[in-house]
């Protein structure tokens, strides 16, 4: 039976993919708790799941190293800002959903004044410094895990992990995968080429203007070669402008206002940043290629941190390279291209290249509904 007592939480999402997992856990939290309420940080999704906002998302965002010091002052003033207004607002419990560092931070203020925090989605400990699991006990009494190899980090801790399995391979079943759904995009799309490709540089401003001109030299290269059209997520006006200057001299570019999904749904293979999106194009079961490139002084820095081989989720999940990783001085628009339509004919030509990622996606599937188990742990935190 649900709970009709009245629950208030504070929520905050600093990035579009968080604003996504972030409704989908207001959704199931309101199903266990139809008088809740929402107060934060979040985009669109979450708004339109009744968040009340308290600062625009867009002031969050922030990229690799430099910016966040560059921007410190207002950071600063936002997480002193908003952790008042929670507190004054008497939550019941704060969830501070990926954007790790900042989150962290808010958490940890939070917890001192009494607040019951969660953190969803664990921060990279197995990548960079092992030291921040120990650290995270400090800041969140819940972790919920997207991945099951996550947990295994906070062994022996004062960490609580509950592992709730991913959003996106519940959004994403084979029917979403399918010709069908491809034709459906292609046509929603206005798509005439046989052969289409997915470009997706990044949604913030930095990523598009480091990982943009190389993604979209590739294309040139590609489309010198055969006959294709390209599609270019773009959420924001300001980054879809952005876009249409760089492929001016591009032919067959579609720049859809949308997410990643549509995109990904339409092409036959797609040129990828790192992050979330690599997810997505593997539980969508499209041939893809990985790439990554930092600021000079931000590539020094994470060079020197990060202690995994892989970058994309995929190959971390298998532990093994699943799908090609071309990262900072490797990624060249010829080298792009190359793997690119390397992966473009085996996924054409190979029934069983794709079977890994289904495997993988099905097993990252926990409880009935995305964020059904996420929505479960946090209510069993607060005893509801």
């Amino acid at each position: 039976m649900a709970d009709t007592r009245a629950l208030k939480i504070g929520i905050l999402a600093g990035e579009p993919s968080g604003d996504n997992l972030g409704a989908g856990l207001m959704a199931e939290l309101v199903r266990l708790h139809p008088h809740i309420t929402f107060l934060g940080v979040g985009g669109p999704r979450m708004i339109a799941q009744g968040l009340e906002p308290l600062y625009p998302m867009d002031r969050l965002s922030v990229n690799g190293f430099v910016d966040p010091l560059r921007r410190l002052p207002e950071l600063l003033r936002m997480l002193f800002g908003l952790c008042d207004q929670l507190v004054n607002a008497e939550v019941d419990a704060f969830i501070g959903v990926d954007f790790n560092v900042f989150n962290l931070l808010l958490e940890r203020r939070l917890k001192k004044r009494g607040v019951p925090t969660v953190h969803y989605v664990s921060p990279s400990v197995y990548a960079w410094r092992r030291g921040r699991a120990k650290r995270l006990g400090r800041s969140t009494d819940l972790l919920l895990a997207l991945y099951p190899f996550e947990s295994a980090f906070y062994e022996g801790l004062d960490v609580r992990v509950a592992y709730v399995g991913h959003p996106l391979a519940h959004a994403i079943d084979d029917a979403s995968a399918s010709a069908a759904a491809r034709a459906e995009a292609r046509s929603a799309l206005g798509v005439t080429a046989d052969t289409v490709v997915a470009v997706l540089p990044g949604s913030r401003n930095s990523e598009v203007t480091l990982m943009g001109p190389v993604f979209f030299d590739a294309a040139r290269r590609i489309a010198a070669t055969r006959d294709v059209q390209f599609v270019v997520p773009c959420l924001r006006e300001e980054i879809a402008q952005r876009v249409q200057a760089m492929t001016a001299d591009l032919p067959g570019v579609i720049i859809d206002r949308g997410n990643a999904r549509r995109a990904l749904t339409a092409c036959d293979a797609a040129l990828v940043k790192s992050g979330t999106s690599t997810l997505e194009a593997m539980c969508l079961l499209r041939p893809f290629v990985v790439s990554y490139k930092l600021g000079g002084l931000s590539y020094q820095l994470a060079r020197r941190l990060v202690r995994t081989p892989f970058v994309a989720l995929p190959n971390i999940l298998a532990g093994k390279a699943l799908v090609p990783e071309l990262l900072q001085d490797e990624a060249t628009g010829e080298a792009l291209a190359v793997e690119l339509l390397r992966v473009l004919d085996r996924g054409q030509q190979d029934a069983g290249y794709l079977d890994a990622f289904r495997a993988l996606r099905d097993a990252l599937r926990v409880g009935p509904r995305e964020g059904a188990e996420a929505a479960r742990a946090v209510a069993n935190l607060l005893g509801r």
